[in-house]
Parts: C-alpha cells; structure tokens; sequence
C-alpha cells in the first residue's frame, strides 16, 4: 500500500496547491491512501465545512490536525459529525470528534491515529498513554497503522517514533512547518519523519504574512497575521507499507514547487 501525507496545508496558496494537485500525485507515485494535516487550511486558522468537502471531493481521503482545529466554531460541529477529519486523540474527554479513523482502503483495514506533543504546546493528555490504549484497541487484523505526531518538540517526536516502532506502519510528525531531512525506516519496520513540512507559502514566516510576524516579535499591539503569498511549495511523504504486515518497505520525501 502507498500512502500519501501532505504536511501542514496553510490558507489558500497550500489549499490550492493541494485542490490542483491532489490527483497528479495521486497517479504519479500510485497513491493508495492519501492524508493530510488541516489544521491551517483556513486563512491559516482552523478549517470550515465547506473547505473540507472541497479538499475530500479532490482527493483527500483522511485529515489530520492539531492545535489550532477548533479556532473556527464552525469546525466544532463538523468536527463531531465527519469521521475523515481528526482532532488530536489526547484531547480531554468529551471534545468532539475523534483521533483515531478507522476503515478499509483496497480490501486493507487502516487506522490514523492524530496525536498531539506537550512540549511547548497548549495542555493535553499523555499522548504515549493515550496511544498505548489505541494501539492495544485495534483488531490484529489491522496491520496498516499511521500516526500523525503533531508536536513542537523533536525529541517528543523522535520518543514517539520510538516507543511505536514496530507497533505502527508509520509515525510523521507535523506542527513546526519546516520539513526534516531524517526519513527512516526504524529497526522494527515503522516508517518514520520528524517534520513531514509545509504545502503553503514560503515567501513568509511558516506560511504567514512575513511582515505580520515580525511585527508581533517587536510590538506588544501587533494584530493578528494574515497568510503568505508566492513561493507555494507541496511538502509530504510518500510511505510503501506491507499491507500483510503492516511494516514499511520505504520512505520518501517530497518537495515540490507549485506554481499559482
């Protein structure tokens, strides 16, 4: 099985650059599942309905998310009512949604777990308990296991990539914008990625409006920034999993230019 997970999507270039090309890489490196992290999509903050059956309609078969999910209200309501878009799975009880998305993609059953770091990060719960019961929930016959780690910290990532190895096909971490260059495959056969990166603008601060950021950096009264525009890059990971094992066979990075 190959499996496609584009990192953090920010405001309308990473939109678009996702609504135009979705399909394209689809074919091109024979794309199974494809997920992506959502968290950003709109105007850089949180995700609506509409834009989320945009993106499913194109090609998008689960989203992931983090921290910013529930800055739209919008988003709380939806977020209970569509399985396909994950909120982070250590989230207290009684959040709406779900952070584990189970189904069947080719006669494989798949799981995605969305799971958010502590470390510089707003409050949680234990995300290594909390995916320790995940885990140990998923039927045996559920080989093909994918884990997006949205956290700030890399060895907060790195320490989960660990502790799963061999447990899950897959662990890709997201939330720092800025894709790593340590792609692996760890001794017991999960794929695993520090920061899987950016689909959005470049030609700014992760995706945002360059001069905004700076402007909160130096000012107490700076508002809030607005997105980037120009230099639209699609940043993501392409992973070969062993559908009867569960196990990865490879792990690639893409970075790729888009031109809007």
């Amino acid at each position: 099985m190959k499996v496609l997970m584009i990192g953090d999507v920010v405001a309308k270039p990473g939109r678009i650059a996702v609504l135009e090309r979705i399909q394209d890489l689809r074919e091109q490196y024979a794309i199974d599942l494809a997920l992506m992290n959502a968290e950003n999509v709109a105007g850089g903050f949180s995700i609506t309905p509409s834009l989320a059956e945009q993106l499913f309609a194109a090609g998008i078969d689960v989203m992931t998310s983090g921290n910013h999910i529930f800055d739209k209200k919008e988003a709380i309501e939806y977020v209970a009512k569509q399985p396909r878009l994950l909120r982070p799975a250590n989230y207290p009880p009684g959040t709406p949604g779900s952070g584990l998305w189970e189904g069947e993609i080719g006669g494989t059953k798949v799981a995605v777990i969305n799971l958010m770091g502590r470390v510089f990060m707003p409050p949680s719960d234990d995300p290594f308990r909390i995916v320790e019961g995940l885990v140990s929930s998923l039927s045996s016959e559920t080989k093909v296991r994918l884990v997006d780690m949205h956290a700030e910290a890399t060895s907060e990532k790195a320490a989960m990539g660990w502790y799963l190895d061999g447990r899950v096909s897959t662990v890709v971490g997201t939330h720092t914008h800025v894709q790593t260059a340590d792609e692996r495959i760890l001794p017991q056969g999960t794929a695993y990625l520090t920061d899987v990166g950016m689909t959005g603008s470049y030609d700014g601060v992760i995706g945002m409006n360059k001069a905004d950021v700076i402007a909160r950096f130096t000012s107490v009264i700076a508002r809030r920034a607005e997105h980037s525009s120009g230099q639209v890059r699609i940043c993501g990971a392409v992973i070969d999993i062993d559908e009867t094992t569960g196990k990865a066979r490879a792990i690639e990075r893409i970075n790729l230019a888009h031109d809007q």
